[in-house]
């Protein structure tokens, strides 16, 4: 199978997938607290509940994929994420809408990033590094693509019919195009290529690397989460107004697009801790200048959309070269479980430092955190050149 078909096929599932679950309350979470009476803060609780789940499944997640290839597992992720909805559209009470995150929070572990570059790097190896920032690139349009998409649907049809008919996008165009246009993984049955070594054979995961890339992708997902969901709260505390605040925040997404295109470019000519490097110390000066305040909040947001566009790129990219490559999907599945459940916790966390402390207090741990992460990569710069893993 083409490679571009491939990628494209992915690319435009992470669009879909991402657009039905991650993004779903931004639009969603007041036209079902509106309908039901249900609490505004239960309602968005449910992609927490999501997150959480997504964070204990991983870890099996990437074994499926290590053992049986992706596509399987994509196919199960786009039947969870398409029954999740449904059960989501049907929902009587809370605990059947938390319930519905729930699923939809297993088929996230299968759908989403982790489990895209997971497929990309059992099927491509230690070559997958270009086809896991193309597919990133794809991601970059998840909320352009599908806020709008969400909220005609919610103003025409209810919120209800929103969640059925993003159930039939999953089925009619996800589910599909993986059965059909995403490849056998090596070592598959009639794949023709020789699967990976047997786990003894040389691949085992040096402990100190791992915990040092677990502890920095889980920061940078912190910072992330926290910002996703109070920027808008931060930005007016410092006395910004709404519009204003609003089209500040517009300003992430394209310097996010903009850096993963600049790394898609660039990035063959350096090592992928190089680009880990760079997203933290981007994360670091977006998140220091926040806290300065006007005027320099628009080039502190696009330095921070930029960092977090380019460390979902090394996220995926530097586990390819710091551990074997034919072990990359189960590794991948191991890492996302601390970065998953930090995005679970970090909007509650977030809130209390903001009700607490106020905005500064938030973003003063914030930058604490893109400086630690900053530490991090350095000693793990360190630590691989100890063992012999250099650029």
């Amino acid at each position: 199978m083409n490679r571009r078909i491939v990628i494209t096929a992915l690319g435009i599932a992470q669009i879909l997938s991402w657009g039905c679950s991650y993004y779903l309350p931004a639009v969603l979470a007041r036209p079902i607290a509106a309908d039901t009476g249900w609490p505004f803060t239960w309602v968005v609780a449910g992609l927490s509940a999501g997150l959480l789940c997504s964070g204990l499944a991983s870890a099996f997640t990437g074994s499926l994929i290590q053992r049986n290839g992706g596509r399987p597992v994509l196919v199960a992720g786009a039947i969870l994420l398409a029954s999740g909805l449904v059960v989501m559209g049907l929902a009587p009470n809370l605990p059947v809408y938390f319930l519905a995150w729930m699923l939809m929070g297993v088929g996230m572990s299968a759908s989403l990033y982790d489990a895209g570059f997971g497929t990309l790097g059992r099927l491509y190896g230690k070559d997958a590094r270009g086809a896991i920032t193309s597919l990133t690139l794809f991601g970059g349009f998840a909320s352009t693509v599908c806020w709008p998409l969400s909220a005609f649907l919610v103003e025409h049809f209810g919120w209800r019919a929103t969640c059925f008919t993003y159930a039939g996008i999953q089925l009619v165009i996800s589910l599909p195009a993986f059965l059909m246009l995403v490849p056998a993984a090596p070592g598959i049955a009639g794949s023709g290529i020789a699967g990976p070594p047997p786990p003894g054979d040389g691949s085992s995961v040096h402990r100190p690397t791992f915990v040092l890339l677990a502890c920095i992708t889980a920061l940078a997902a912190m910072i992330a989460s926290m910002l996703s969901v109070h920027l808008l709260t931060v930005l007016q505390l410092r006395g910004i107004d709404l519009a204003v605040a609003v089209g500040l925040g517009t300003l992430i997404g394209p310097s996010q697009v903009g850096a993963r295109v600049v790394e898609m470019v660039i990035g063959k000519y350096h090592h992928p801790l190089w680009t880990m490097l760079a997203s933290v110390l981007l994360l670091a000066a977006g998140t220091g200048l926040l806290l300065t305040g006007w005027p320099v909040t628009a080039l502190a947001l696009i330095l921070y959309g930029a960092g977090n566009g380019v460390h979902t790129i090394a996220r995926g990219a530097l586990p390819l070269v710091l551990f074997d490559p034919y072990r990359y999907a189960s590794i991948m599945g191991r890492l996302a479980v601390p970065s998953l459940i930090m995005q679970a916790v970090a909007p509650a966390v977030g809130a209390l430092l903001l009700d607490h402390g106020g905005s500064s207090t938030m973003l003063g741990v914030l930058f604490a955190a893109a400086l630690t992460a900053l530490l991090l990569v350095l000693c793990l710069a360190r630590v691989r050149s100890r063992v012999g893993v250099s650029q």
